[in-house]
């Protein structure tokens, strides 16, 4: 039986979940995700624990907020005047912006005044603890 190394293929069922229960993603009730160890579409701290794990192993790891998207910072948070929004805006709205090498940022939009909008630029999981539980379904060598 295989176990995840750096050099694998690993499908699995996976959720994450607030402290509070409430389930932010899952793949539990439909297919198994897939992903090659180190590709990006997990963060390394999510690939990490699975390290050493086999085909059938379920865990859960409680991720605290530096392991997952990070601390929420306060510096993320933008007041742009409201005379730069084109289009009818609303609390909890997500726009996309471009940065300076207009690449694209999305924010939230957190409060609207009378001359000013406060966007969020805070990934929505930022300063949460989640808990990443997995369901360990094929592992795979990759060349």
């Amino acid at each position: 039986m295989n176990a995840i190394t750096a050099e694998s293929r690993v499908t699995l069922h996976f959720e994450l979940s607030l402290e509070d229960g409430q389930i932010v993603d899952s793949n539990f009730s439909q297919s198994p995700a897939s992903f090659v160890f180190g590709d990006g579409n997990l963060l390394p701290t999510f690939e990490e624990v699975l390290l050493g794990m086999k085909v059938g192993e379920e865990a859960s790891f409680v991720m605290p907020p530096e392991k997952a998207f990070g601390a929420h910072n306060q510096s993320n948070i933008q007041r742009i005047p409201r005379s730069q929004f084109a289009m009818d805006i609303e609390e909890g709205m997500v726009i996309s912006f471009a940065d300076m090498s207009k690449n694209e940022l999305p924010g939230v939009i957190a409060e609207i005044g009378e001359k000013e909008v406060v966007v969020d630029f805070n990934h929505p999981l930022a300063g949460r603890s989640l808990t990443f539980r997995v369901n360990i379904i094929a592992v795979e060598a990759v060349a």
